[in-house]
C-alpha cells in the first residue's frame, strides 16, 4: 500500500513574510537537488454531513495544483506516526476535470466506507485549504530523496461559511529512503527559524474549524494503546511505544500554551513520565550516548511539568475542600483566602515556567531528536537489537513485579521515603505492564492492570498529601502559621484516611495473577 511519510513543522506567524528564505538555508542548500518551484494550490475536502470519513480516520480531497487536478485519499495514522512525523496510507490520481471520480474511491481499502457514504447522504465540500506552495527536491548523502514544501495561506470552512485560519508550515516529505536525514535537516532549521512540531494535519485543523473548535488543539490527549507484534523485534515495539508517548506530549503542548485548564499539564506530564520510562528501557538495550542525552532532557521537562502539577493539585484538590469545610468560620475563611492567593502566585509562576519550557528551542529539539531516534535503525545502536518484544518484556515485568513485592513491606511500617520507593516501583511496573499488554486484554490482563492501577492511584493520593505538606512548609515564612498548620493537619488527616484504601489496594494487587506468566 502506498504511504505518505513526512515531517511537519509550523512556522511562527512573525516569520511568515520571510518563509521563502528557508529554501536558502545552508542546510537546505547542501542537499537541494533541483530548482525551487512555486504554485498556487487549492484543496477541497469532502465528507458526509455526519463526518463518517473523519470518524474512520480517512480524508478525501480534490486538489488544484496549477493546471492539474488531483484526487487524494488518505487513511488512518500509521504506527510510525508521532510528534513531527506524519505517516498515512495515501492514494492519489490525476483527473481530467474538477470533479470527484467515484470509481477511483472503489480502488482503495475503504471502498465500503465510500460506498455507504455515497448511497446515504452523499459527499459534500466541508472546507478548503488555499496556499502558495514552494517546493524543492532534496537528495541526502545516504541516498534518501525527499521534497521540501513551504506552505503559506489559509484554511476556510464551507459549511458553515466564513471561518478562516492561517497556514504557515514546512513539510519534508520522504520520496524514497529513510526519514532519519530529514530529522537532521529539521534540527538544523530549528536552530535558526521559529519552528515548532506540528502534530495536526491540515485536514484535522479543517475539521476543527468546521466544528468551531480552537485552532491547534481540541481536548487534552490521553495515553493510548500502541499496537505492535509481541513476537516481533523489541526494537520495533519500543520505537512504537516511544512514538506514542511523543505524540501525547506534543499534542498537549498547544493546549498548555493557550488554555488554563490544568488537565493539559496533567496529561503532558503523564506523557513525559511514560516517555522517560520507555527511554530507560531503550537505554538498557541501546546504551548509547544520544539516548542518555534524551533521558536527561526528558527528565528536565518532567521536572518542570511536575512542579506545575504539584501546585495545581495543592490549589484544586487540597485547599478547595479545606475551604469548604471552614466555609462558616469567617476568620478561618479569611486566612485561607490569603493562603490561597499565595499558592495562586506560586501556581501561576510554575505554569509560566512550563509554558516558557514548551515555547523553547530546547523543547522543540527534544521532540525532533526523539523522533529521529525512533526513526533510526537499532534505536541508536550500530548492530540493531536481536530480541523479540515478548522475550524482552516478560523478564522485565517479572523483575519489576518482584521488586514491588519486596518493597511492599514498607507500606505498613516504613518511612515516607520507603513508601515513596513503593510508589515509584508501582508506577514503573504499571507503565511497563500497559506498554506490553495486548490491545484486547483477557480477564487475567484486566484484573492485574486494574489492581495495579488502584494501588498506584491510592499511593498517588497519599503522595499528594506529602507534597502538600512540603509545599506549604515553604510558605510558612510568608503566610499565617496557623493557617499553614491547618493545611498540614488536614493533609495528615487525609493521609490517615487513605491507609485502609492503600491496604485494600495492596491486598488486591498481591492476589492478582501475572498476565504474562504462561503455563
Amino acid at each position: 500500500m502506498p504511504a505518505e511519510v513526512e515531517l511537519k513543522l509550523a512556522l511562527h506567524h512573525a516569520a511568515v513574510p520571510r518563509a521563502a528564505d528557508i529554501a536558502r538555508h545552508p542546510a537546505v542548500m547542501a542537499v537541494r537537488n533541483g530548482r525551487l518551484r512555486e504554485s498556487h494550490v487549492v484543496s477541497t475536502y469532502y465528507d458526509t454531513p455526519d463526518r463518517a470519513l473523519e470518524k474512520a480516520g480517512v480524508s478525501l480531497r480534490l486538489r488544484r495544483d496549477g493546471v492539474r487536478w488531483l484526487q487524494t485519499v488518505k487513511g488512518p495514522r500509521l504506527a510510525a506516526d508521532g510528534g513531527a512525523l506524519h505517516a498515512r496510507d495515501e492514494y492519489e490520481w490525476r483527473l481530467p476535470r474538477a470533479r470527484l471520480d467515484p470509481a477511483r474511491l472503489a480502488q482503495t481499502p475503504w471502498r465500503k466506507l465510500f460506498g455507504k457514504a455515497q448511497k446515504r447522504d452523499g459527499l459534500a465540500a466541508l472546507f478548503a485549504t488555499d496556499v502558495v506552495r514552494r517546493t524543492l527536491p532534496l537528495a541526502f548523502p545516504d541516498g534518501t530523496t525527499a521534497t521540501l514544501a513551504i506552505d503559506v495561506g489559509s484554511i476556510r470552512s464551507k459549511r458553515p461559511a466564513g471561518r478562516r485560519i492561517p497556514i504557515a508550515e514546512l513539510e519534508i516529505e520522504i520520496v524514497s529512503g529513510s526519514p532519519v536525514p530529514a530529522f537532521g535537516l529539521a534540527l538544523a532549521l530549528l536552530d535558526e527559524w521559529p519552528l515548532a512540531v506540528a502534530t495536526q494535519s491540515k485536514a484535522s485543523r479543517g475539521y476543527a474549524l468546521v466544528r468551531g473548535e480552537p485552532d491547534g488543539w481540541c481536548a487534552p490527549v490521553h495515553a493510548g494503546y500502541v499496537e505492535f507484534d509481541r513476537d516481533g523485534p523489541a526494537e520495533a515495539a519500543l520505537r512504537a511505544i516511544a512514538q506514542g508517548c511523543l505524540q501525547q506530549i506534543a499534542a498537549n503542548a498547544p493546549g498548555l500554551l493557550a488554555d488554563n485548564d490544568p488537565e493539559w499539564v496533567h496529561q503532558m506530564r503523564i506523557g513525559t513520565r511514560r516517555l522517560r520510562s520507555c527511554l530507560s528501557l531503550i537505554e538498557s538495550l541501546a546504551g548509547t550516548e544520544p539516548v542518555r542525552t534524551l533521558v536527561t532532557e526528558t527528565r528536565w521537562l518532567a521536572g518542570i511539568l511536575g512542579a506545575a502539577r504539584d501546585w495545581d493539585v495543592l490549589a484544586l484538590e487540597t485547599l478547595a475542600p479545606l475551604s469548604s469545610a471552614f466555609a462558616r468560620d469567617r476568620a478561618a475563611t479569611a486566612r485561607l483566602k490569603r493562603l490561597s492567593r499565595s499558592i495562586g502566585g506560586h501556581r501561576s509562576d510554575a505554569r509560566k515556567t512550563a509554558r516558557e519550557a514548551v515555547r523553547s528551542l530546547r523543547f522543540q529539539r527534544l521532540l525532533v531528536s526523539i523522533g529521529a531516534t525512533c526513526a533510526g535503525h537499532g534505536l541508536g545502536t550500530t548492530d540493531g537489537i536481536a530480541v523479540s518484544a515478548r522475550a524482552f518484556a516478560d523478564p522485565l515485568l517479572s523483575r519489576r513485579h518482584l521488586k514491588l513485592m519486596q518493597l511492599g513491606a514498607a507500606l505498613d511500617t516504613g518511612t515516607i521515603e520507603e513508601r515513596h520507593a513503593v510508589r515509584i516501583a508501582a508506577k514503573k511496573l504499571r507503565y511497563a505492564a500497559e506498554f506490553f499488554s495486548p490491545p484486547d486484554p483477557g480477564k487475567r490482563n484486566r484484573a492485574y492492570l486494574k489492581a495495579l492501577s488502584r494501588l498506584q492511584d491510592a499511593l498517588g493520593h497519599w503522595h499528594d498529601t506529602v507534597t502538600a505538606t512540603r509545599l506549604t512548609a515553604g510558605l510558612a515564612g510568608n503566610s499565617d502559621h496557623v493557617t499553614v498548620g491547618a493545611v498540614r493537619g488536614w493533609s495528615a488527616a487525609q493521609a490517615a484516611v487513605l491507609e485502609p484504601e492503600i491496604a485494600r489496594a495492596w491486598k488486591r494487587f498481591t492476589a492478582a495473577e501475572r498476565f504474562w506468566a504462561r503455563g
